[in-house]
């Protein structure tokens, strides 16, 4: 068994490198995507901005609650330590369990799917039949010996990747309104007559549309929390987590509220909710802007955005297995971390390996619609934690107290609760579905338990030895 130095992990990333996993981890295809069917579901362009908005400041809410939460337990795994302080170890491992085994590999998965569809976009369609899941397999290699390396050369590589896709996002925003020959009258018309390509009419105006938007919206914010995950590996993490986490959730609503309103300078609302659900909505402005190469610009912008958020995903989420196997919970062999670049190799390889397994087998897709609602139920348990701890450890030095306590985490709690149910009763057997993988890991999680001491609140606020 490797020795504690051995099984250390480094604080060697700062604010901008820590900052850099959570944007770049976030901005994928949804902000250049969304804006069609967000226009068909709330039909003006007005109502699309205060939809992001919103989305916005229920991110922003969630960082607020997470800042102080992380700051408070500084570990390894992020949401798995808040969970388990609060509300015991079982569900931490439930989430834990979701998150290494299922959502990091079948997202990764996906993500390396649609770096291979965008590849192809960018070559001119040339790529022979049967070659894109190598493709794809390849993407998934390379993120993963990226994943192998020092966290500090991850974080300049992850630094890069954000550099360029804030500037692709904001760039298209910043050029719509420069270069573009369009008109800020579009803001007062109205996209209702648009053709909204399978928009269902339920989710079309009115308070219904409105909730589809933000939904829509919230998508394009998927994934802000994982900068907890590297918690453990964050220099100063009482000063920077905070900072990094709600830095990152402003840019984020900032660099989104300007790329939309250039859609809308560019384009009418009409044309935006016209535009095919094959194409993206920043792709039809950069031909309006750059002609027949806004495809292929737009193509390239997208692969390094998947290519981005998959190798964000990988050096953050694969924290998760570690922490677990480190309290007991997975095999020990998942919480060895390499002698010189200090990470945790054999979760690393693990995520690698289900990620490409995932991708030949084409079963990702499938299980990532399973698992949405049980990651919002999970996200709600880890928000919902700071009331348990506020109260069970009052006393515990917190070296970031949230603002807006208790009003702020109570409005996340009411957005999820209300997702909750609105994922539901739109696709119950999916959300059921999910429920039952969560259920096959109690097996695991029995197994282990039972050869290990009673968990106290204590044991997560500090990393072990």
């Amino acid at each position: 068994m490797a020795n504690v130095k051995s099984n250390s992990l480094a604080r060697t990333l700062t604010l901008v490198p820590a900052t850099a996993l959570l944007v770049t981890n976030v901005i994928g295809v949804g902000v250049f995507m969304k804006a069609r069917v967000m226009t068909c579901n709330v039909g003006s362009p007005w109502l699309v901005l205060i939809a992001y908005a919103v989305a916005g400041i229920f991110t922003i809410a969630g960082a607020l609650t997470f800042a102080e939460l992380g700051a408070l337990m500084p570990r390894a795994g992020g949401m798995y330590n808040f969970i388990g302080a609060a509300f015991g170890r079982i569900w931490a491992f439930l989430y834990g369990w979701v998150v290494t085994l299922i959502d990091a590999a079948a997202s990764n998965a996906a993500l390396a799917i649609v770096f291979a569809i965008f590849f192809n976009d960018v070559i001119g369609g040339t790529l022979p039949p049967g070659l894109s899941k190598l493709v794809a397999v390849g993407a998934i290699v390379a993120v993963t010996l990226l994943g192998l390396a020092r966290i500090r050369t991850n974080g300049h590589f992850a630094t890069v990747l954000t550099i360029l896709k804030i500037a692709v996002v904001a760039g298209i925003g910043l050029a719509a309104f420069v270069f573009g020959d369009g008109s800020l009258g579009h803001f007062a018309q109205s996209g209702a007559a648009g053709t909204c390509e399978n928009v269902a009419a339920t989710a079309r105006l009115g308070l219904a549309g409105f909730g589809a938007a933000v939904i829509g919206a919230l998508w394009s914010f998927t994934g802000w929390s994982i900068v907890t995950y590297v918690a453990e590996e964050i220099r100063e993490p009482e000063r920077t987590l905070p900072r990094a986490l709600i830095s990152g959730s402003v840019i984020l609503t900032a660099i989104y509220l300007l790329a939309n309103a250039g859609y809308f300078f560019v384009l009418t609302p009409q044309e935006v909710a016209s535009v095919p659900e094959s194409s993206s909505v920043a792709g039809e402005v950069l031909i309006r802007l750059i002609g027949a190469g806004g495809v292929s610009l737009m193509a390239a912008g997208l692969m390094a955005s998947s290519f981005g958020s998959m190798h964000a995903g990988m050096v953050t989420q694969t924290r998760m297995a570690y922490a677990m196997a480190r309290d007991g919970l997975l095999p020990r062999s998942l919480a060895t971390v390499s002698e010189r670049a200090r990470v945790p190799t054999h979760a690393v390889m693990l995520v690698g390996t289900f990620a490409i397994a995932f991708a030949l087998s084409g079963t990702f897709d499938v299980i990532t619609d399973l698992v949405v609602f049980v990651l919002l139920l999970f996200n709600g348990l880890a928000v919902a934690s700071i009331y348990v701890l506020r109260r069970k450890l009052p006393d515990v030095p917190r070296p970031y107290r949230m603002w807006g306590y208790p009003i702020v985490p109570a409005l996340y709690l009411g957005a999820t609760i209300y997702l909750m149910i609105n994922t539901l009763l739109a696709t119950p057997g999916r959300a059921l579905a999910g429920i039952g993988i969560v259920a096959l890991g109690l097996p695991v999680y029995f197994y282990y338990a039972r050869r290990l001491p009673k968990a106290r609140m204590e044991d997560w606020l500090a990393p072990k030895a």
